[in-house]
C-alpha cells in the first residue's frame, strides 16, 4: 500500500468518528419528539418543530459554514462544527432545568448549526479521498457508520430517555409531564463531553489538506478561475448545474422523508390499530429502521462497484414507494414492518445523490456541497406537512407525503442525476 493510500486510509478512520457521531445525535430526535410530544401536551405539527429547529439550521448555516471551509480548510470546519455542537448540547441543561420547550428548540438549532458544518466540510472532503469513480461507494461505506449511530441512538434514547418509569402518556399531569423533561439533561451532557474530546482528537491529528489533494494541474488553476469573476459570478455558475439543482431537491425530498418516517414511528407503532406498543418498546423497534439503512449501507457499498449507483438509486426508490403503499393500504403489524423495513432501503439514497450532485463540479465541489447540505431542510419542511396531514387526517394516511418524495427519487435516479450544465453558462 503506497504512502498516499495510507494517508487516505487514516483520514477516512478519523472521519468515521464524526459520521457514527452525528447519527446517533440525529435519531436521537426520533426519541425527542414522542417524549417532549407528552412531556409538553404538543399536537403532531407542535412537536415536528423540534425537527423543524433542528432541519431548519441546515438552511440557514450551509452557505456560511460552505464559505468557512473554503476559507479556512477541512479540517479546521470540522473543528469549529464539533465545538458549536457541543454547545448545542450543553444548551439542553437549562432548556430542561426551566422546563422551556422554546429553549429546547433554541439548544437544536445550535447543536444542528454544527453539525451542519461537519456535514459541509466532511461530505466533499470523503469524496475526494481517493479516485473519483469510487466516490458513492466510500461516501456510501463512511455513511454506513453513519447508520451506527444512528441505529444505537434509538437504543440509548429508549433506556435513559423514554424508559418506563418516566411519563409519557397524554394523561400524566402536567408536572409530571414537566418534570419528565429534566432525564434529556445527563445524556446531553455525556454528548457533549464526547463532542469536545473529538474535536481536541482531530485538532492533534495530521490530515491532508484540500490543496495536497488535487492535481498540480488543478491547484494551479484554481487562482486563475477566481481571478475570472466575481463572488456573485461563479455563485451563479453553481445553479448553472442541472444535476446539482435536481440532486439537491432530491436530498430535501428524501430527508425530509426519512425524518417524517422516523419522526413519528414511535408514535405510528403505539397506536391500537398498528401494535399499541409502549414507547419505550417503540424506540427499540426504532432501532430495527436505523439498523437496516446501516446494514444496507455495507451491501450497497461493495453493490456500487460493481452496478451503476444511479441504478441502484431508483430501484430502492420504488421498493420504497412500495412499501409505503402497503403500510396504508393493510394498517396493523403489517403497516409496522413495512415502515421498519424502509430503513433498509433508505441505505444508500442519502450518499448516492450526494455524490452523483456533485459529479463534474470541480473547483466548484465546496460550494456545491453547500448548496446540498441547504437542501438537507427538507427534514423540517417535510415533517411539518405530514404533521398537518397526520392531525386532520390521522398518522397512517399523512405517509401519502413521504410516498410522493419517494416517487421523485426515484426519477433522479432514472435520469435527474445525469451531469447537464445550463447552455450559455
Amino acid at each position: 500500500m503506497s504512502a498516499r493510500s495510507n494517508q487516505f486510509l487514516g483520514a477516512l478512520t478519523v472521519l468515521t468518528s464524526l459520521f457514527f457521531m452525528w447519527g446517533l445525535i440525529t435519531s436521537l430526535n426520533d426519541i425527542l419528539v414522542p417524549h417532549l410530544k407528552a412531556a409538553f401536551a404538543l399536537n403532531y405539527v407542535q412537536a415536528a418543530l423540534i425537527q423543524f429547529c433542528f432541519f431548519g439550521a441546515y438552511f440557514v448555516m450551509s452557505f456560511p459554514s460552505g464559505y468557512l471551509v473554503e476559507k479556512g480548510g477541512y479540517q479546521r470546519g470540522i473543528i469549529i462544527g464539533l465545538a458549536i455542537a457541543g454547545i448545542g448540547c450543553l444548551a439542553f441543561y437549562p432548556a430542561a432545568g426551566l422546563r422551556s420547550y422554546a429553549l429546547f428548540l433554541g439548544a437544536l438549532f445550535v447543536l444542528a448549526s454544527g453539525i451542519t458544518l461537519l456535514q459541509v466540510a466532511a461530505n466533499p472532503y470523503v469524496t475526494i479521498l481517493g479516485p473519483s469513480q469510487s466516490a458513492s461507494s466510500r461516501l456510501t461505506l463512511t455513511q454506513a457508520f453513519n447508520s451506527l449511530g444512528t441505529t444505537l441512538g434509538p437504543l440509548l434514547g429508549s433506556m435513559f430517555i423514554l424508559s418506563p418509569g418516566q411519563a409519557n402518556s397524554a394523561a400524566a399531569s402536567a408536572a409530571e409531564n414537566g418534570a419528565s423533561a429534566s432525564v434529556v439533561q445527563i445524556p446531553y451532557l455525556v454528548l457533549a463531553a464526547l463532542l469536545f474530546l473529538i474535536a481536541v482528537l482531530i485538532g492533534r491529528s495530521a490530515l491532508p489538506s484540500r490543496r495536497a489533494l488535487e492535481p498540480a494541474s488543478a491547484a494551479t488553476a484554481r487562482p486563475a478561475a477566481r481571478a475570472q469573476g466575481s463572488p456573485l459570478e461563479r455563485r451563479a455558475s453553481i445553479w448553472s448545474y442541472r444535476h446539482l439543482v435536481l440532486g439537491a431537491i432530491g436530498i430535501f425530498v428524501y430527508v425530509g422523508a426519512e425524518v417524517s418516517i422516523g419522526s413519528f414511528l414511535v408514535n405510528f407503532m403505539g397506536q391500537a390499530a398498528i401494535a399499541a406498543l409502549a414507547p419505550a418498546v417503540a424506540g427499540r423497534y426504532l432501532s430495527v429502521y436505523w439498523g437496516g439503512a446501516m446494514v444496507g449501507r455495507f451491501i450497497g457499498s461493495a453493490l456500487m462497484l460493481r452496478i451503476q449507483p444511479a441504478r441502484v438509486l431508483a430501484v430502492n426508490a420504488a421498493v420504497v414507494a412500495i412499501l409505503l403503499i402497503i403500510a396504508m393500504i393493510f394498517a396493523g403489524h403489517t403497516a409496522m414492518w413495512a415502515l421498519l423495513a424502509v430503513g433498509l432501503f433508505n441505505s444508500i439514497m442519502f450518499p448516492t445523490i450526494f455524490a452523483l450532485a456533485l459529479d463534474g463540479l470541480g473547483e466548484h465541489t465546496g460550494e456545491g456541497s453547500g448548496v446540498l447540505c441547504m437542501a438537507i431542510v427538507g427534514g423540517a419542511i417535510v415533517p411539518e406537512i405530514q404533521a398537518s396531514l397526520a392531525d386532520s387526517i390521522g398518522l397512517l394516511h399523512s405517509f401519502v407525503v413521504p410516498f410522493l418524495c419517494y416517487l421523485y427519487i426515484g426519477f433522479y435516479g432514472l435520469r435527474g442525476y445525469r451531469p447537464v450544465r445550463s447552455p450559455g453558462s
